[in-house]
């Protein structure tokens, strides 16, 4: 299997072109065009966030088939965010069948100033390139050509920003009921530079929210207020190991935090290179948490402020496969000056494809709760425990969702008809996702 990076594959500008459309149906012959296409690859895409319909009108070379096991070659699409705010798509292409034999890896990044039609239209070159050497083992090879229109020189890359990437946003919202108003306000910034040696993450973010109530007499006022700021350094270490520190400041009327500062220095080992990050990861991430937190309301330990010592494991799955994906992640925590005061989390997803056309998903979650030092004294009112102005005592929860999904009729999904959009301007989901 090859592995190929085209960065930015809208600058190789070629061109494909399928001869029956360039001269016509009359002059190819009807006949033989239908033939060829019937022999065409049959191809299944594979991928979240994609633009299908696109997809299937700018690539009329191959059949598209919505089932893996009918398709020739199954292309799974995965991606990872970049260091500049783009995305990183990996495209694997597996051949099936009479094409078992050939196996390719392409990728494409995107930049975060493109447009969805400038990262659809360069993913989708890509996707052309790798399905070209399957088209030309069949028939209608005789119907295809390439054009390379230009010569890239190989140059070295001129940051003016030294890798650095901001953002900055802020929104509003007022809503208004005879008996309720409410008005919310959300700001953030980000600052963040990733090299292959290194990954520094700034942000930070404030939120604040008004409510009043009305009815029948009864008034009552709700302020929610939080604001966040998040670190993170990590140097790369080889193609297993990366050491770094988090740093988190934290304030929250909910979670009855005045001022929390947590700084933690933290290493990772992959089981998996990190170059295989978009297949297949298995990481084990350790923190050594150091906490000094002061509270709003006295807890119910008695606590005003009080400086903790703590530890974590993560251990984390993530694969994707053609039989389709799963992940699973297991967190435990303690505190170092009562290991009673604990936290264990687990949870888990999965996509698997049972049989031709029957899909069977997974998404549970659990939480074993014994580490909520900062519940405030006293009783809830009725308006704190509906409105969850206040955190609750808990020692547990947990999220489950299971669902089965089943295709059946033609394999075939070539017809792209965009008339009174997807499904009558209703239901936007299956082929009619986008980016």
């Amino acid at each position: 299997m090859r592995t190929i990076n085209l960065a930015h594959a809208g600058m190789l500008a070629v061109t494909f072109c399928w001869a029956a459309d360039a001269l016509g149906r009359d002059q190819a012959g009807a006949a033989d065009v239908d033939r060829l296409k019937a022999q065409a690859p049959k191809v299944f895409i594979d991928g979240g966030r994609l633009d299908f319909d696109y997809i299937r009108t700018e690539i009329t070379f191959v059949n598209h088939v919505r089932d893996r096991k009918e398709a020739d070659v199954h292309v799974l699409i995965t991606e990872q965010d970049t260091g500049s705010g783009g995305r990183e798509y990996t495209l694997t292409f597996i051949g099936q069948s009479g094409f078992a034999d050939a196996r390719n890896v392409l990728s494409y990044a995107s930049d975060k100033t493109q447009t969805e039609d400038e990262i659809r239209a360069g993913l989708t070159q890509v996707l052309k390139m790798g399905l070209l050497g399957y088209a030309a083992r069949t028939p209608i090879r005789s119907r295809l050509g390439v054009l390379f229109q230009d010569r890239i020189r190989p140059t070295s890359v001129d940051d003016p920003w030294d890798f650095w990437v901001f953002s900055i946003g802020a929104n509003g919202m007022v809503n208004r009921e005879r008996t309720r108003q409410s008005g919310s306000i959300f700001g953030n910034f980000s600052a963040n530079r990733v090299t292959p040696a290194a990954k520094l993450r700034l942000g930070i973010s404030g939120f604040y929210d008004r409510t009043k109530y009305d009815y029948g007499g009864y008034r009552y006022t709700n302020i929610s207020e939080s604001g966040d700021f998040n670190g993170l350094f990590v140097r790369s270490l080889g193609e297993h190991w990366s050491a770094g520190a988090f740093l988190s400041v934290s304030t929250s009327t909910y979670r009855n935090l005045r001022l929390s500062v947590s700084p933690a220095p933290a290493v990772e080992y992959n089981w998996f290179r990190y170059a295989e990050s978009t297949r297949r990861q298995l990481r084990f991430l350790y923190r050594f948490n150091l906490s000094d937190v002061r509270y709003r309301e006295e807890t119910i330990y008695d606590k005003m402020r009080e400086r903790l010592l703590s530890q974590s494991l993560d251990i984390a799955l993530e694969v994707k496969e053609p039989w389709g994906t799963a992940s699973a992640t297991l967190t435990g925590s303690h505190y170092f000056h009562d290991p009673r005061m604990n936290k264990v989390t687990c949870s888990g997803e999965i996509s698997i494809r049972l049989v031709k056309g029957l899909s069977l998903n997974i998404d549970a979650s659990y939480d074993r709760i014994r580490d909520q030092l900062g519940l405030p004294k006293g009783e809830r009112t009725l308006e704190e425990i509906l409105l969850r102005r206040k955190e609750m005592a808990t020692d547990y929860s947990y999220f489950l969702s299971l669902g089965l999904s089943y295709t059946f009729g033609s394999i075939y999904s070539n017809v792209v008809n965009p008339r009174f959009g997807p499904v009558g301007g209703g239901w936007r989901g299956g082929w009619g996702r986008r980016y």
